[in-house]
């Protein structure tokens, strides 16, 4: 395990190889959540439904496999699965300019690649998330979370601005391309770390199904985990419906250009990086729980602006609306992970992880075509408004919670 040293965790030779991989692929995924679009929408002249089903397709899996994966990945080492699983991701994203290239691709291919990659981000989250608790000293996960949450804010800034130059100079399938080639570099990177899981105690092993059940009835019986996981879904509808949506609505409504597109959704991602900065600073002052009732009350107002979007100047709108909830969600998402990282007991975090995500990242699923069948049928800039309004109303139930009625977090579940 590391342990601190003089100048924070950045002067750790694992954590450092961890950081970077990670940040790396986040560059990757960064660039392909607006070139897998921009190459459906400019490419393959795909329709608003399609697009919110590609969106959905990358995260149907944690319904499909979630809690499986989670008590699976308890059983073993997190490393070797997280190699695996970028392993595959990288052939899987690959295949996308080699069809390409080739005048092979289809709109078929593009959500088997989104539903491929997205059964490969099930087991790579929930053993990296396992995973860093193992790698770090818990008093350590608060650095650890700003550090790896800020830096990959700040990439996803270059990310969407990168994904639209490549696709304005080379082609929207080159930032698929890069993509790929990130998965290979986070590769690399892992397979450097020198630390390696202690090796648990062998035990009498029951059945998968038991074990599914026992992260199913940690998360359902603990009134925190289970507040988080219903708002997590809440939200992640709201949002992920706007997300499926936005290149849609700046490119089509808007006539906003690929490079722009990029431009934009990069002044959107910079919000992270200040919300990452703030959570650990504010949390000291006003307490964890509150830090994160207001980083996400902040965002949810903001929100409202998106949809007041215009041509040219109003484009401040929507730049000043994704800013803040890009704030506001990755603040609350340091706080959230690092209160579960120390809450959690070792020998559950996989299940419970994958407990939760299958509620709230299969919502995303659900986010996604949501906000793609309600784009084609009621319109786009009314779908935003629709997504924003479920946003302030989950925030608001949120206060009425345990999570919204304390100061701080527990370190010890009660």
């Amino acid at each position: 395990m590391i342990t601190r040293e003089r100048g924070g965790l950045l002067r750790s030779r694992d954590f450092r190889l961890l950081w970077t991989g990670e940040t790396t692929s986040v560059l990757g995924s960064s660039i392909a959540v607006v070139a897998l679009p921009l190459v459906a929408v400019v490419t393959l002249q795909a329709s608003t439904f399609a697009v919110g089903l590609l969106t959905a397709a990358a995260w149907l899996p944690w319904l499909l496999i979630g809690l499986p994966a989670g008590a699976w990945v308890d059983r073993r080492p997190k490393r070797p699965i997280m190699l695996v699983c970028n392993t595959f991701s990288m052939i899987v994203f690959l295949s996308v300019p080699v069809a390409a290239w080739f005048g092979l691709l289809t709109m078929t291919q593009l959500l088997v690649v989104a539903l491929a990659g997205g059964v490969a981000k099930v087991f790579f989250n929930v053993a990296y998330r396992a995973y860093l608790p193992s790698l770090v000293d818990k008093e350590d996960l608060q650095e650890a979370n700003e550090k790896l949450q800020g830096s990959e804010s700040v990439v996803k800034i270059g990310g969407p601005g990168l994904a639209g130059l490549l696709a304005q100079g080379f082609g929207a399938v080159t930032g698929v391309l890069v993509d790929a080639v990130t998965f290979g570099i986070s590769l690399l990177c892992l397979r450097s770390i020198r630390y390696r899981e202690p090796e648990r105690v062998a035990a009498t092993r029951s059945r998968l199904r038991d074990e599914i059940r026992e992260g199913l009835d940690f998360v359902v019986h603990d009134r925190f985990l289970r507040v988080f996981a219903i708002f997590g879904a809440i939200s992640n509808v709201a949002l992920m419906g706007h997300q499926s949506i936005q290149v849609v609505f700046l490119a089509r409504d808007l006539g906003v250009g690929p490079g722009s597109v990029g431009l934009v959704l990069a002044l959107v991602g910079a919000g992270g990086v200040f919300g990452a900065a703030l959570s650990g600073k504010l949390a000291d002052r006003v307490g964890t729980a509150r830090s994160f009732m207001l980083c996400e009350a902040f965002g949810s107002v903001m929100m409202v602006l998106g949809p007041l979007t215009q041509r040219g100047w109003g484009l401040t709108f929507f730049v000043a609306a994704g800013f803040s909830v890009s704030a506001g969600i990755v603040g609350s998402n340091v706080l959230s992970a690092t209160f579960r990282q120390r809450y959690v007991p070792a020998e559950l975090f996989g299940r419970v992880t994958a407990s939760m995500s299958v509620l709230s990242f299969g919502a995303i699923a659900l986010g996604g075509l949501l906000g793609g069948t309600l784009g084609e049928t009621v319109g786009v800039r009314e779908t935003l408004w629709l997504m924003a309004g479920l946003q302030v109303a989950a925030v608001g139930a949120l206060l009425f919670t345990p999570v919204g009625r304390c100061r701080d977090f527990p370190a010890d579940r009660v």
